[in-house]
């Protein structure tokens, strides 16, 4: 009973840190950034930029407090997919 408890905690173990790896970061300056923090500046720098056009646009938004959040996240994955797949 207890041999397979073990067993059973050890390939969670190893199931759990299969995907451990160095996280990417870039030197900006002499100081190390996380990528995802450069993709999260970037995503919002180009929410805002999309925010402005559609401001431009006359466009009315029903729900804008979900849009540009989702609009965010979708730019900020998008750039991680492109840049780091």
């Amino acid at each position: 009973m207890i041999t397979s408890f073990r067993k059973l905690g050890l390939s969670f173990f190893l199931l759990v840190l299969t995907s451990c790896s160095r996280a990417p970061s870039f030197d900006v300056l002499g100081s190390f950034f996380p990528a995802w923090l450069l993709c999260l500046i970037l995503g919002l720098l180009l929410t805002v930029a999309t925010r402005q056009l559609v401001l431009r646009a006359h466009v009315v938004l029903a729900l804008p407090i979900l849009t540009y959040p989702s609009l965010t996240a979708l730019f900020t994955f998008a750039f991680w997919l492109v840049f780091f797949r």
